[in-house]
């Protein structure tokens, strides 16, 4: 399929087209403001999907928003006609169609164009009347809301919530995509409007606050929720606007004649990931808990654990090294401790069911040796 994109360098049409790309099957072509529109009819020729997502949402001029979004639709619209083809048109539109100003009326000016080409021609559209788009590449100041918070918080900027009750509607950049995908692939062929799925709903106090604790994270060490929904978009929006200089930050660790220990990762509900190292014949450990749980991975070296029940003094050991990746699992109730019997440094992983918590640790001395 050979699809032509229009608006290919801005927000939307960047990642439209990168995905396109990568898709076998398709062949794109791209139409953008530097473009002569005089060369709009040759770049038609030979499309089979026009997906017309370039307009003007913050000209200098308003005579700017009519140019832009109405006058361009009518001409490819035109220019469809002259063709003699049928060629299956995307459009985005905007909610703000709804809206008496200058930008919603030259929005809709341009749907009513694509109804006529679709109603006198019988030539297949798709309207989306897109809320705020929100992702990756987008820009500051201009696409959306939550561009503008995540490169500031990103870059330690100050940002203004002027209405924090105010509650937005928002779909993610990938979610939009994967809507045209559909289409082009002739699931929607039968609508008029499209859709994409799903919106989110979040008011502007609430944004604000959750883009901020992504920040914070480097600092407490405890993430969020951020793999699926509205927080996994969010936060994957927040990331993209990070500096390449900020890509990398420190972790508190604690050395000592034993080896380090550091906390790497905490979760809300789901614990916490640690590492630490032990130098060789040196022993770490030495405790049980009552209800904590821990995941060890030996990932460099060689390790005996050992265990003895509290209460039947029953012992198990368990010999584990990097060669073959094992876990170990604690079990409340049981005395544990871990020896580095290998001739280098041994680095371990660690998982614990809960954050430590130093003034309720569930981690009590104790040898496993004492009967």
């Amino acid at each position: 399929m050979h699809v032509l994109v229009t608006g290919s360098e801005g927000f939307i049409g960047k990642n439209l087209v990168i995905t396109l790309e990568k898709i076998p099957g398709y062949k794109v072509s791209t139409f953008n403001r530097d473009d002569d529109l005089e060369k709009i009819d040759s770049k038609i020729v030979g499309i089979d999907t026009i997906i017309h997502l370039a307009g003007e949402n913050r000209p200098k001029l308003k005579k700017e928003f009519e140019i832009g979004n109405y006058q361009l639709t009518k001409l490819i619209c035109d220019t469809v006609k002259k063709s003699g083809k049928i060629i299956p048109i995307i459009f985005t539109s905007s909610t703000q169609a709804e809206e008496n100003n200058p930008y919603g009326k030259s929005k809709l000016a341009a749907e009513n164009v694509l109804k006529d080409l679709q109603k006198n021609n019988k030539n297949p559209v798709i309207i989306y009347r897109l809320p705020g788009v929100f992702g990756k590449w987008s820009k500051p100041n201009y696409n959306s809301v939550v561009a503008t918070f995540c490169f500031n918080i990103a870059n330690k900027l100050p940002i203004k919530v002027n209405d924090p009750k105010k509650t937005i509607t928002l779909v993610y950049i990938d979610d939009v995509i994967n809507s045209f995908l559909s289409y082009l692939e002739g699931s929607l062929t039968k609508e008029k409007i499209g859709h994409v799925y799903p919106e989110y709903s979040i008011s502007l106090e609430n944004l604000a606050n959750q883009i901020k604790q992504f920040a914070d994270s480097r600092n407490t060490l405890v993430t969020d929720k951020v793999g699926q929904g509205l927080k996994r978009a969010l936060y994957s929006t927040y990331l993209s606007f990070l500096p390449p200089e900020k890509f990398i930050y420190s972790i508190p660790f604690f050395p000592d004649d034993r080896g380090m220990f550091a906390e790497v990762l905490k979760t809300k509900d789901s614990g916490q990931i640690s590492v630490f190292t032990a130098f060789p014949g040196i022993t770490r450990g030495e405790h049980y808990h009552h209800s904590k749980s821990e995941k060890f991975l030996v990932i460099h070296g060689k390790a005996m654990f050992r265990f003895r029940n509290l209460i039947t003094n029953k012992k198990y050991e368990i010999l584990t090294s990097s060669k073959k990746l094992q876990i170990v699992e604690s079990i409340p109730g049981w005395v544990h401790d871990i020896t580095n019997i290998g001739d280098h440094e041994m680095i371990v992983m660690l998982w614990a069911n809960e954050i430590f918590n130093r003034d309720e640790p569930d981690t009590i001395a104790g040898d496993v040796e004492d009967e």
